[in-house]
């Protein structure tokens, strides 16, 4: 007689359902090829359920209460960065992006696994906090779930998820200001301490000159501050890096932009998926506390501390693009084998674990340049040459540290496209160095960005849209010059 499933079998199946998707795209991330980072997602995957059994059988030595811990998928997430260090430590590097490398044999990556107190704040916050609370703001701040989704999963009550989700940010507001207060710190950050806490509670308070100079130099206290702001956007950005570290903003933009293909394709999670877990309320504590609003502070030293390399991009190098966000968890799933992998489709030519990259060959030094080579490329129609800019482009800078920044760029067609390039030139010498919902190559000042497997066609009077990180040093004016497919574009 076979053994029958037991019910932790059928929870991790549930579990597996949940979260593959979203571990397989961070390992996408941290891989330089299509099967490494099924084969890394899949070994995190179980490392992480380990660790997850381990933890649900703990208990701290005070009270008998159940030891803190990561909510599942964040746990998972530190389970694939522990993994690709095991994959360096044991001379599998090569598997990894090289970014990535860089940044586990840094200082930067000793701060996840090192001294509690020397951590990450908002990793010490997250872990601190209820379960189940910690659940909610991880699945509706970082992986961008609609609040029905996250109420499905969690048992909650839909129509209370909004309040609850803002208690829940209150609560780890407080946990985070009292982590920063008990963390070693120096004279002169426990000095602007009071005052971070002030100015991030009045959205009306103006950020003094000398703390605003602090914050752009002190990655503890730029931290604190992203952590302590509610209100501005930057909250999943501060638990997306202090969380995951290498690639923290990365993943965070490609799971938003998962989250929107899966709902602007009519993919919301199934209504037959299984019944709400029974016992989220159990280990949900009444909650209290004034709900406070916030001024934006800096992210400045945060982001330096959570850019893929360390933050520092001088060389102009550029990771492995073969990146595509696993963009329709909706679909069927793969068997956590390193056998197969659905969001890439490597080339049938190429080595198992050699970097594969969709992007056009960069130009090399001396030979005519993508605007030159955009013009000698054949127009779509012999009328297009002729009639006023069919294209409207937007540059958005989403996000500046000291030698590095994150953009957006939305350009609006005027003509059905299928299949789209766009093309622009930087005054200052920034140079690219990380691309989603696009592939790019670069050559000296001129960036050509070309469309990813699923967002090929566009049809008129629709935007198109990609994100990038880059370097920069001294200035970093705004990108100019901007064409798709050959022609010009005004700004919008």
């Amino acid at each position: 007689m076979p053994d029958l499933p037991t019910p932790q079998d059928a929870t991790e199946a549930a579990l597996f359902t949940e979260c593959w998707d979203a571990v397989l795209s961070y390992a996408d991330l941290c891989t330089a090829g299509s099967t490494a980072a099924t084969q890394l997602a899949t070994e995190a995957f179980a490392l992480g359920m380990r660790e997850a059994r381990t933890d649900a059988g703990g208990t701290t030595r005070s009270a008998g209460r159940r030891a803190p811990r990561l909510p599942v998928i964040p746990l998972l997430l530190t389970a694939v960065r522990t993994t690709a260090a095991a994959w360096e430590t044991a001379g599998q590097g090569h598997r990894l992006d090289p970014d990535l490398r860089l940044w586990l044999n840094s200082d930067k990556a000793a701060r996840y696994t090192g001294p509690p107190l020397q951590r990450p704040l908002a990793l010490r916050g997250l872990r601190d906090m209820q379960e189940h609370d910690a659940d909610l703001l991880w699945l509706a701040e970082v992986e961008a779930l609609p609040l029905s989704v996250v109420a499905r999963r969690l048992g909650l009550d839909p129509a209370n998820v909004p309040e609850e989700l803002a208690q829940v940010r209150g609560l780890f507001r407080d946990r985070s200001h009292r982590d920063h207060l008990d963390a070693p710190m120096a004279p002169q950050c426990r000095s602007y301490a009071r005052l971070l806490d002030a100015v991030t509670r009045s959205a009306a308070a103006d950020t003094p000159e000398d703390l605003s100079r602090h914050l752009a130099t002190c990655v503890q206290c730029a931290e604190a501050a992203a952590c302590l702001r509610l209100h501005g956007g930057g909250l999943p950005g501060a638990l997306a890096g202090g969380v995951i570290g290498w690639g923290g903003l990365a993943y965070l933009e490609r799971r938003r932009r998962a989250a929107e293909v899966r709902m602007g394709a009519g993919r919301p999670e199934p209504a037959d998926a299984g019944p709400p877990n029974p016992g989220a309320h159990k280990a949900r504590v009444v909650r209290s506390g004034l709900l406070v609003t916030a001024v934006l502070v800096s992210l400045l030293a945060l982001a330096v501390s959570m850019m893929p390399g360390g933050g520092s991009m001088d060389d102009g190098a550029s990771a492995p693009t073969d990146r595509q966000p696993v963009a329709d968890p909706g679909g069927a799933l793969p068997s956590p084998s390193p056998t197969s992998r659905p969001s890439a489709s490597p080339t049938p030519s190429a080595s198992a674990d050699t970097p594969t990259r969709k992007n056009p060959d960069p130009e090399p030094q001396g030979t005519t340049s993508s605007a030159a080579r955009d013009d000698d490329k054949p127009k779509p129609t012999a009328s297009t040459t002729s009639e006023p800019a069919t294209c409207e482009v937007r540059y958005d800078l989403v996000n500046q540290w000291p030698d590095g920044f994150q953009a957006t760029v939305t350009v609006t067609t005027k003509e059905a496209l299928e299949d789209w390039r766009v093309t622009w030139a930087f005054k200052d010498g920034q140079r690219v160095s990380q691309m989603w919902d696009g592939d790019y190559s670069q050559s000296g000042s001129r960036v050509t960005a070309t469309a990813a497997d699923y967002n090929r066609t566009v049809a008129a009077g629709d935007n198109l849209a990609f994100g990038f990180l880059a370097s920069w040093q001294g200035t970093n004016s705004p990108a100019y010059d901007f064409t798709l497919n050959g022609h010009r574009c005004t700004k919008a």
